[in-house]
């Protein structure tokens, strides 16, 4: 086998393949499904950003004609993407790890591991999206703004964290469960080349 195709292989045997009937597979497909449009309203996110951001030098510069909201929406499209897409990555594991204790202990001692790191995430991020949450209601129901002269609701950013964070606390539940089940969702693997 070639080195890639050895890696691949390895990692598949690592990460067995999700489940694909009962319960747990269905919630599997819903939550990957939730989590692929999530990812395409990302990329169009990112590119309207980057439109905007765009235009408004264009604006500026060009025609000296001056904005106050492009740089607040911006960062609203960056920050919603960042958090909303964060269960897609890691569905697929993507995220950054250190990854040195993972080719030291033996497969029976990594899956405890990787149960104990979803856990911990899971409590993490479980956490985070219920203080996000509490500002989320807090800026909608006493109707805060952003200083700016645009002033946009920050009901907004603290909306797009909390669901973001949201999705990703269920993403960490669901691979956490599947674990204990004996399967394993999505992991990143390399493809062999």
């Amino acid at each position: 086998m070639s080195g890639g195709a050895a890696d691949a292989a390895a990692a598949a045997a690592a990460y067995p393949p999700p489940p694909t009937s009962g319960l747990l597979g269905l919630l599997t497909r819903v939550v990957g499904a939730v989590n692929r449009f999530i990812l395409v309203l990302g990329m169009i996110a990112l590119l309207a950003a980057a439109g905007i951001l765009s235009a408004a030098v264009f604006l500026r510069y060009d025609l000296h004609q001056p904005t106050d909201w492009q740089d607040e929406m911006a960062v609203f499209l960056l920050a919603g993407t960042t958090f909303l897409c964060s269960g897609y990555v890691q569905e697929r594991r993507a995220h950054i790890g250190i990854e040195a204790l993972a080719g030291l202990l033996p497969a029976a001692a990594n899956r405890v591991r990787r149960h104990f790191v979803d856990l911990a995430s899971l409590a993490f991020c479980a956490f985070f999206t219920w203080k996000t949450l509490a500002l989320f209601l807090e800026a909608y129901n006493e109707g805060q703004t952003t200083s700016s002269a645009w002033a946009p609701p920050l009901a907004i950013p603290y909306g797009l964290m909390a669901g973001g964070m949201l999705l990703l606390s269920i993403q960490l539940l669901l691979q956490f469960v599947v674990g204990l089940a004996g399967g394993e969702r999505h992991a990143a693997t390399p493809t062999a080349q």
